[in-house]
């Protein structure tokens, strides 16, 4: 967060699940042996040329699409104001992967998952509650 805004990406449509015009959280996928740790620095790296300083784990999303199912971990990044100017040309996936990277409140109509246009993330983030589990599927 910066500002209380979040940093966000703009996928482009080149082989999402969910298509569409929407912002989400800059992330992917956990390669076969790596360490969530080590994932979140390689994506944060790939789609922004941007090494993270991770902090805490504050949210933890449970959902599925199409019948599989997903986890994603929301983490803080520390170092937020590093992603201010954020050069799209030097990240090594972002000309495939993201139309456009910003800031944008977490009211944002377009925000993916929609948890997070309710939660107080800044306050998670100063007073940690543990982490939040949200899901979309059936109890």
């Amino acid at each position: 967060m910066h500002e209380n805004k979040l940093l966000c990406v703009k996928l482009k449509n080149y082989g999402s699940v969910i298509k569409g015009d929407y912002w989400c959280l800059p992330g992917g996928s956990v390669e076969n042996g790596e360490s969530l740790i080590i994932a979140m620095g390689r994506e944060m790296v790939e789609e922004t040329a941007v090494a993270p300083d991770i902090g805490n784990i504050l949210y933890l999303n449970h959902f599925k699409i199409n019948d599989k199912e997903h986890i994603e971990f929301f983490f803080h990044i520390k170092n937020a104001e590093d992603y201010i100017h954020v050069d799209l040309s030097k990240a090594s996936h972002a000309e495939e992967e993201i139309a456009e990277i910003d800031f944008i409140a977490p009211s944002e109509n377009h925000l993916l998952p929609d948890f997070l246009k309710r939660e107080d993330i800044a306050g998670q983030i100063i007073d940690p509650q543990g982490t939040k589990y949200f899901s979309n599927l059936p109890v």
